[in-house]
């Protein structure tokens, strides 16, 4: 059975060529996009795409809603399929116009790897975030341990995330010299900072609790003063895995390396949370965290579009939409407490004297 085609590869090449230079897309995004087209051509054996029919489209659609994810071994989601579709689709469109396939590709083929209406609404409904309330965070902190250089460090990581609400990604490429504890910000500078969209912008801490900050600074000064780190090295080093005497790898300390990715922060986070007997809850879900802070703290739009700001949005309405939904346990309050108020209707005789007095006034 043929695991590749020749003719499939090249092309493939060009158009990641074209999303990456063109479209400027992240190697994250090309990623999802490789992987959609090798379920795709999985299917079909590594048929050659100028053979493309909008059968196989249909075939595929159908396929592809009874497969399971390979961890979850659960039927895979509305929104994967429709993640994996759309990329389907963008590359059949993109290949009816290439010179040797736009004669034997109808553009309109590619139209047959959509969803249902249905399917569309769930795959593209907005879901409630879980996110942690400030407490929780709070106490998450304080059960965790700081007796060796990778506790301090751990606990500094988590207090750093509320402080900052910047993203795991991110956090792994800040360095020392980012940080102004005097003025208290941090610089997420995308010429050495792995910012979404590649954006520089400056974060001011938040004003979350005195002894957060307190920690984050502390573990700043054990870095520069007792470790000797320059501000070039990571902000959050590595761990050092080495050899140990019954030759198995042991944990040592800390290396002066950055995360290639943000896999550790993650499970940093998941053993704090399950060592404070909480559930888990991601990096990124602080940011919603500190949304929901903001909303109750800033009285104007200058206040909340400067905290906006400070996640790194450029609009305020990226925040709302994004993160600014109204928990669910708060919804309720709202439209109970508006049950409670008097109703009083308009009686129409009165209002219509009224006017007719008002129109009167010279």
């Amino acid at each position: 059975m043929l695991k590749h085609n020749a003719n499939n590869e090249r092309i493939k090449h060009r158009y990641f060529t074209y999303l990456k230079e063109a479209k400027r897309l992240s190697e994250q995004t090309l990623d999802s996009v490789a992987k959609a087209l090798a379920r795709f051509e999985d299917y079909t054996q590594f048929k050659d795409f100028k053979a493309f029919h909008f059968q196989q489209a249909i075939a595929f659609k159908a396929h592809l809603a009874k497969q399971k994810g390979q961890r979850s071994q659960q039927v895979l989601s509305k929104a994967t399929l429709h993640s994996t579709l759309a990329s389907l689709q963008r590359f059949f469109q993109w290949l009816a116009g290439q010179p040797s396939y736009k004669s034997r590709l109808n553009y309109s083929d590619a139209d047959y790897f959509n969803l249902s209406e249905k399917d569309m609404r769930i795959a593209t409904a907005r879901r409630v975030q879980n996110t942690p309330t400030m407490e929780q965070i709070k106490h998450v902190i304080a059960t965790m341990p700081y007796n060796t250089d990778i506790e301090r460090r751990n606990r500094a990581l988590v207090a750093f995330t509320i402080l900052t609400g910047a993203r795991d990604n991110a956090i792994t490429s800040i360095k020392l010299k980012h940080i102004d504890l005097i003025h208290g910000y941090v610089k997420q500078d995308a010429r050495e900072v792995k910012t979404k969209f590649s954006k520089t912008f400056t974060t001011y801490f938040f004003p979350v609790d005195g002894d957060i900050q307190k920690i984050f600074a502390e573990w700043v000064q054990y870095l520069r003063n007792e470790k000797l780190y320059s501000n070039e090295d990571p902000l959050f080093p590595t761990t050092r895995i080495v050899i140990g005497k019954s030759g198995e790898f042991e944990v040592d300390s800390l290396d002066k390396k950055h995360w290639s990715n943000a896999t550790p922060i993650r499970k940093i986070f998941r053993d704090a949370f399950e060592y404070a007997n909480l559930p888990y809850f991601t990096p990124h879900s602080f940011r919603h965290t500190l949304v929901r802070l903001g909303e109750g703290l800033c009285n104007t739009p200058e206040d909340f579009k400067a905290w906006s700001q400070n996640l790194g949005h450029e609009a305020v309405l990226t925040t709302f939409f994004s993160y600014g939904e109204v928990a669910e346990h708060r919804q309720g309050e709202i439209i109970q407490n508006l049950n409670t108020k008097k109703f009083n209707p308009i009686n129409i005789d009165d209002f219509a004297e009224a006017l007719a007095r008002k129109l009167k006034e010279p």
